[in-house]
């Protein structure tokens, strides 16, 4: 691919490591993640920012990856779900199996996002502060309550 007027060098730090690429800076960090670097973990869902599969973390944040352009966070730190934990030991990911979240998986990334985001700033989240922050994400298979479980048990076991 031949560089534009529109593309630009964009330098951030993507699960802890340093990377540099050169991409439309209106390139949604979504497409960065998934098409140049590979990390397909973050999913495409709706792609207008409604249903949160698209969910990463960006300086400890959580952030829809479809609305945010690549230029506007020059410099900044993103997390994705594979850099939650290699070896899906984070206690979020051991209490999505433990309560049997998923059904066809495909929210569950931006979901254990958005709850490692709550959990980072909240450690003790009571029921209501889980069910307020989720309602950004959508599962389409209902598992809305085995995922407040989950969100709880990560808490009690962290």
């Amino acid at each position: 691919m031949t560089a534009t007027t529109q593309d630009r060098t964009v330098v951030l730090t993507v699960n802890g490591e340093k990377v540099s690429l050169t991409a439309p800076g209106d390139m949604p960090l979504l497409w960065v993640l998934r098409d140049r670097l590979g990390l397909t973990g973050t999913k495409y869902g709706c792609g207008i920012g409604a249903c949160g599969a698209c969910t990463v973390h960006v300086d400890g944040a959580p952030t829809l990856a479809c609305q945010t352009s690549v230029k506007a966070i020059a410099g900044a730190h993103v997390t994705t779900i594979e850099g939650l934990s290699p070896d899906r030991g984070h206690p979020l990911q051991r209490a999505w199996v433990a309560e049997q979240v998923p059904q066809c998986g495909y929210c569950q990334s931006g979901q254990i996002m958005r709850a490692a985001a709550l959990l980072a700033r909240n450690p003790e989240p009571s029921r209501g502060e889980i069910a307020k922050e989720m309602r950004a994400n959508i599962c389409r298979c209902g598992t809305y309550l085995r995922i407040v479980r989950a969100i709880e048990r990560a808490a009690r076991d962290a």
